[in-house]
């Protein structure tokens, strides 16, 4: 959801209650407003417990320690295909209800070349609908109709963590966790903003160890996940150098 931009942010990192005001709308400019938050006359209040988060002066967002993931169109998700129901797949993203993905929602699908998924792929997409009174509606391809990294994701290991967490991973600078992982590992990570993530590397011990650090790391700081991710990869490396003895 898309409103006039407020005056002020300076509500960024305030712990709110569900009813209490978050900021005002003034006359000029725009503002996204993410989940746990909706507009209400010239305000915009919580509707749940957090903790206010801005993204790059633009969006507004609450961080909530929850599961349950509050669908919001533009986002991006991990989600898994449950079925097929006529012209979509159903797809669970954790959220209140599943999600229809069109069969045409890939890039160059067509009627005769479409994507053939099976119950229980993962699939890397973007929320194109999201409404309290309607189905969720997903896409594999960016405004522009192209995949854009979008598309099923084949092999690797799910993970779940808290939306909230979620979002920490996918903030600018790059999470310090990651950063020493890289430093040690090859690896691929997708992240979903409905708190699934998605992880890939050469092989399963490098790929477990990855998925479980991401999931342990949740409410270390900067410098205890620095040092947590380092000695992972010391235990790793350890391993790795007397299974060659």
């Amino acid at each position: 959801m898309t409103v006039k931009k407020a005056a002020s942010l300076e509500s960024e990192g305030k712990v709110v209650l569900p009813g209490d005001e978050v900021l005002r709308i003034p006359e000029h400019g725009q503002i996204r407003i993410g989940p746990g938050l909706q507009q209400q006359g010239s305000k915009i209040v919580a509707t749940r417990p957090g903790v206010v988060r801005v993204a790059a002066g633009s969006k507004v967002w609450l961080d909530s320690r929850q599961r349950r993931y509050v669908p919001a169109e533009g986002e991006s998700v991990v989600g898994v295909v449950i079925d097929r129901m006529g012209e979509s797949f159903n797809v669970d993203i954790n959220g209140p209800s599943t999600a229809a993905l069109p069969l045409l929602a890939f890039e160059g699908a067509t009627r005769r070349n479409r994507p053939n998924l099976r119950t229980g792929d993962l699939v890397y997409a973007r929320v194109v609908v999201a409404h309290r009174d309607m189905e969720p509606e997903l896409s594999c391809m960016d405004v522009h109709g192209t995949a854009a990294g979008f598309g099923p994701l084949e092999g690797g290991l799910p993970e779940s963590v808290t939306t909230s967490h979620a979002r920490r991973l996918l903030s600018q600078p790059t999470p310090v966790l990651l950063r020493t992982l890289a430093g040690g590992l090859s690896f691929e990570l997708v992240v979903g903003q409905n708190g699934r993530v998605w992880v890939n590397a050469p092989d399963t011990a490098a790929t477990v160890a990855v998925a479980n650090a991401i999931q342990q790391s949740e409410g270390l700081s900067e410098k205890q996940a620095a040092t947590f991710a380092q000695e992972l990869l010391n235990g790793l490396q350890a391993t790795r150098a007397v299974k060659t003895e």
